[in-house]
This record gives C-alpha cells, structure tokens and sequence, in this order.
C-alpha cells in the first residue's frame, strides 16, 4: 500500500515539474530584456522593413536539460526505492532500487539536447541608405515589411521590434 503511494506521487507530480520546463529562445527575443538592460538609454533607429523571411535559430536548451535531469533523478529515485522496497520487501534494497533509479533517472534526463532550434525571421532592412540583414528569434507573423523601431545596443546588435500582431489562434 504504502509503495503505491509513491508510485501515485511520483506519477502525479511528473507533468507539474515537466510543465515548468521553460520555452527556449524568448531570452533571445527582440522583445525582450535583461535586468542590466532596463533603464537603460540605448540608441533607437526607425527603419524600412524590406523583406521578412522564416529562419531556424539555435539556442541554448540547458534550463531544459538540466530540469530533466532533475525530474529524472527524482522519479527514478522514488520509483526505484518503491520497487526496491516493494519487491524485496526490504529497506536496503528500497535504498539500493532509489539509488539506481535515481541515477538512471538523471542520466535518462540527460539526454535532453544543449541546444535546440526554434522559430525565427531574417529581416532585410534599410537603414538610412544602407541595406541591412539581421536575424531574430519570433515568429513571422510579427513582422511585416514596413516602419519599425530597432533598438541598438552595441554597435552590432540589433533588436528589430516586432511591427506586427499575430492572428489569435483559431479555435476547434
């Protein structure tokens, strides 16, 4: 009975911890800032969107990565100490089943990658009588040829600001 509990536990507790997982990528968003960024005077051009092409961007996947190997280790560990325990009906063999659950549970959650692609824009702009191209992280919809504001951090980072809203998401 009680090693069911367990089971239950863990079972209901494995969606909460995964649905924490973060979206990589928004940290990358033109949209978006750090706190060393806030409050911050940073030049501001406004700028002729030319042309808006879909692109792949690969960023950092290690909160994810990191969150699975926990998860992992935690669910294996109590798996592994239920079954341990519940099969051998002995303490030391719950002890010895958590500790090898839970290093398999941790290892398994490794395998989560360092790094992923996600949705991104190549924008060709013109900025007074050059031309530019900057890629950024967001979806094509929020970008449309046309004014827009970038903001300009460094002399090669560009944020070029979303010009555009995406259509809700039609509904079933």
């Amino acid at each position: 009975m009680r090693n069911s509990r367990i089971f239950v536990s863990c079972a209901l507790a494995a969606p909460l911890v995964l649905s924490a997982c973060a979206t990589p990528g928004d940290e990358n968003r033109a949209d978006t800032y750090n706190a060393a960024q806030v409050n911050q005077r940073q030049l501001a051009h406004v700028i002729n969107i030319l042309a808006v092409m879909p692109a792949r961007v690969q960023v950092s996947n290690a909160q994810n990565q990191r969150t699975a190997q926990i998860v992992g280790g935690l669910l294996g560990a109590g798996l592994g100490a239920g079954l341990g325990a519940g099969v051998a009906h002995s303490t030391t063999a719950g002890v010895l089943g958590g500790l090898g659950g839970g290093g398999a549970g941790a290892a398994a959650g490794s395998l989560v990658p360092g790094q992923t692609l996600v949705d991104g824009v190549s924008i060709t702009y013109q900025d007074g009588n050059q031309t530019f191209s900057s890629a950024q992280v967001g979806r094509l919809c929020e970008y449309v040829p046309g004014k827009a504001v970038m903001i300009q951090g460094s002399p090669t980072e560009t944020r070029v600001q979303p010009n555009h809203e995406c259509p809700p998401p039609q509904k079933s």
